[in-house]
């Protein structure tokens, strides 16, 4: 548990608007599981939650960015989330291996 709490850390304090480089899939999944985990938590906070997940919202799209960068894919890519189809695309791109 430890050492998904690091790389969660390390993704949020370190890199929290890298859009460069790579994300391999352990940090990226680590990163969304747990952001997910806390915006259901914080979800029923109201207004501090909803300040909470606007602070992930940056951290989450670098390391989107970065993974699809990893996996051989354009980060432009990421625009087709604004689609209503296009999150599940995303989900496909980013389970991937690394290239």
């Amino acid at each position: 548990m430890g050492e998904y709490i690091s790389i969660f850390k390390d993704t949020l304090l370190n890199k929290y608007v890298q859009f460069a480089g790579v994300a391999s899939r352990k940090e990226f999944w680590t990163f969304f599981v747990i952001t997910m985990i806390i915006g259901l938590i914080t979800g029923v906070l109201g207004t501090i939650g909803s300040i909470i997940n606007l602070l992930l919202f940056l951290p989450s799209l670098g390391v989107s960015i970065r993974r699809l960068r990893d996996a051989g894919f354009s980060p432009w890519w990421i625009l087709i989330s604004l689609t209503g189809i296009g999150v599940l695309v995303l989900l496909f791109m980013w389970a991937q291996k690394s290239k």
